[in-house]
């Protein structure tokens, strides 16, 4: 009975990776036109590319995942496959975290409104720098990722290890010294990314608040389309903040490896961790008229097409 609900679960969290790659192509696909269609990349599109693609290929990498460990394939579990997946898996799950951080900073750095000198000095060089953050953050995400290649490759030979969501499930002896490393740099790797967005999010939250309750006392009673386009906003980051916090609180757990294989509670996170990304595309989308408008057209194309054939 608990293997079949821990199959229902994985079941579940292959739907929330495809919703997910449904929602950030649909993120790519808009992105990527507007910069076909302009000259000049703006800093924004670049972020949300990057941030897209990056969530596509692990969700797919993750659904692929799923997939081999329901059927659980032997020859998937070998020393030298693990390695690859376990070290592709922790590279792209570095560099999505970055690129949501840099996202956060982005917005703060644009709507937030502080006197301070560096803040000032951040807003008028972010369109140039972010270009560099994004290379420095997957170059860091790169060196951090490697080291567990060589942490799989300690393993005894002998020792299969079952995969999960997060490529961290493996029951072995692992050495102190390259467990320390590893714990060490999923701190650092997910850690400050972790922070920069709590941070960025926390300060756009708190400018946007205080430009609200201005305008909602200089307000004539009407409805004023910027107090309400405000209000939106500050629902948008305090769900994106949520779903960062949750995110990380799973992704630590299962990274810890409290869980045994299969159980439910490995399961559970894992369908958390799942629907942490197709919620933040769908707040993405929500949130963007631009991103709203490719799927409002497809859906008025599909009953276009579907009254043309009943009539």
């Amino acid at each position: 009975m608990a293997m079949t609900f821990v199959l229902l679960l994985l079941s579940i969290a292959i739907i929330e990776s495809m919703a997910a790659i449904l929602g950030f192509g649909i993120i790519l696909v808009v992105s990527l036109s507007s910069c076909i269609r302009s000259t000049i990349w703006s800093p924004y599109n670049i972020i949300m590319i990057y941030l897209s693609l990056s969530r596509v290929i692990l969700q797919s990498w993750t659904t692929l995942n799923l997939f081999l460990t329901i059927f659980y394939d032997q020859s998937y579990y070998e020393a030298n496959v693990l390695v690859v997946v376990k070290t592709v898996y922790m590279f792209l799950s570095y560099s999505s975290i970055w690129s949501g951080a840099w996202l956060s900073v982005f917005y703060c750095v644009k709507v937030a409104s502080f006197a301070q000198s560096f803040f000032i000095w951040l807003k008028q060089r972010i369109a140039s720098l972010v270009p560099w953050m994004l290379i420095t953050s997957s170059l860091f995400s790169l060196a951090t990722a490697l080291p567990f290649a060589w942490e799989v490759h300690g393993m005894p030979n002998n020792v299969t290890a079952p995969l999960i969501a997060t490529n961290s499930s493996e029951t072995g002896v692992t050495r102190k010294d390259s467990l320390t490393l590893l714990i060490l740099l999923c701190n650092a790797s997910f850690g400050l990314p972790f922070i920069l967005s709590i941070l960025s999010s926390i300060l756009i939250i708190q400018s946007l608040w205080t430009h609200t309750r201005q305008m909602k006392s200089n307000a004539t009673g009407f409805r004023d389309p910027s107090l309400e386009a405000h209000r939106s906003a500050i629902k948008s980051v305090c769900s994106f903040l949520i779903i960062y916090i949750v995110y990380f609180i799973c992704l630590l757990l299962l990274l810890c490896n409290i869980f045994s294989y299969s159980s439910i509670g490995k399961s559970v996170c894992t369908v958390v961790i799942a629907a942490c990304p197709a919620g933040h595309s769908m707040v993405l989308i929500w949130s963007n008229p631009k991103f709203r408008e490719l799927p409002s057209r497809i859906l008025h194309h599909a009953n276009c097409h579907i009254r043309t054939r009943h009539m």
